[in-house]
């Protein structure tokens, strides 16, 4: 290859690395603590929506068949999220329980801004390696996931949400006039029950109990244990706290994203259990070219739906006659998520035309509004 093509593919793939900036300017709001800590929020959520709003759509697609080789600059920073993020993490617990100008309220503040870190980027990239092959990815998803305590979310995402989505079979599809509010305890409770089922079934399928060493939960179990005695020791009780509060706030951020990647759709039912393959009609989209380098193509769902190994620079966008679009980018809609009565006002007409756009056939869609699952588990 020579050196122009080298940085060709170095240039391209730049954008997705403008995330990196968020540890600096973390380890900065630490030292500087007051008003200085809204900066964490302001720089994800609010630049983005502005930037979003500057820069417009992209809409041009990858080739889909690049090899993985061509991609190294791509993948390389997902590979190195892990060390950056766990070392932030565990030293602002030590940073924080030690720093006079920080009071309580401070602390907090700032671990808002690591729930944002670990919730916006890091999940989003243990999403991306979960879903390939190599066993170094999926291994840095595991210990990604355990950063924010919520490790099943890997069971679930794979074993029940990619074969259940548009159905209520899958606690991650939000169901039609749902609100945020109602929805998040809910999937809390119902992904964590339904990622140890299906794992316990596949270990039934092989004759095993769900004891056996292969149950993943025991590393699950274990990863998470390690970093709550690491957050101790580093903090006390204290350390403890914080890590538990950015854990809650990455998976906040986590159910938000999916509450709204695929907020009333559904897939149609055929009778004894089994509904029609997954579309890209089944996930809304959003092309906003930003928001997409922060998500790294996160919002081309529908393609990952289609292909859910397929690199995320090879995710292709799929046009409105195809795939239902969302009006903004996800920081702005996960923000309109947070207050039901807008959302509704926004999303629910939208739900409405998708219904006679896709399924002009269907008349009765109680069973699906209400929740209720028109086929048998």
């Amino acid at each position: 290859m020579t050196p122009a093509a080298q940085v060709a593919r170095i240039t391209r793939a730049l954008p997705f690395w403008l995330s990196l900036g968020l540890f600096p300017l973390i380890a900065f709001v630490a030292g500087q603590g007051g008003w200085w800590l809204i900066l964490m929020p302001l720089s994800t959520w609010w630049l983005f929506t502005g930037l979003d709003a500057v820069l417009g759509l992209e809409l041009e697609n990858a080739d889909p068949e690049t090899p993985d080789e061509q991609l190294f600059w791509y993948r390389l920073v997902t590979l190195v999220w892990f060390p950056l993020q766990a070392v932030t993490i565990f030293a602002l617990i030590w940073y924080a329980t030690r720093a006079p100008h920080l009071s309580t309220a401070e602390q907090f503040g700032l671990f808002f801004g690591v729930g944002v870190i670990s919730g916006t980027i890091g999940i989003t990239y243990a999403h991306e390696m979960m879903h390939q092959k190599n066993r170094l990815e999926r291994w840095l998803a595991d210990l990604l996931l355990a950063t924010v305590l919520y490790s099943h979310f890997r069971s679930e995402h794979l074993l029940v949400h990619h074969r259940y989505v548009g159905t209520t079979r899958d606690p991650v599809t939000a169901r039609y006039n749902e609100g945020f509010h109602r929805f998040f305890p809910r999937v809390l409770r119902e992904s964590l029950t339904s990622a140890f089922a299906a794992e316990r079934a596949m270990l039934a399928r092989k004759g095993k109990p769900w004891t056996d060493p292969a149950n993943p939960f025991w590393r699950y179990w274990a990863l998470q244990a390690a970093c709550l005695v690491a957050a101790f020791a580093l903090g006390g009780w204290m350390g403890v706290a914080l890590f538990v509060f950015q854990a809650f706030i990455a998976v906040w951020q986590l159910e938000l994203t999916n509450y709204i990647e695929h907020y009333g759709l559904t897939r149609r039912h055929l009778g004894e259990g089994k509904y029609e393959h997954v579309l890209p009609r089944h996930s809304w989209n959003a092309a906003h070219k930003a928001s997409n380098w922060l998500l790294i193509n996160l919002q081309r769902h529908s393609d990952h739906h289609y292909k859910p190994d397929r690199r995320f620079p090879l995710l292709q966008n799929h046009s409105d006659e195809d795939a239902p679009q969302l009006p903004f980018g996800y920081p702005i809609m996960t923000m309109a998520a947070m207050i039901p009565p807008l959302w509704k006002r926004v999303m629910n007409p939208r739900v409405r035309e998708w219904r006679r756009h896709y399924y002009p056939d269907i008349t009765d869609w109680h069973p699906f509004n209400k929740g209720l699952n028109p086929a048998p588990r």
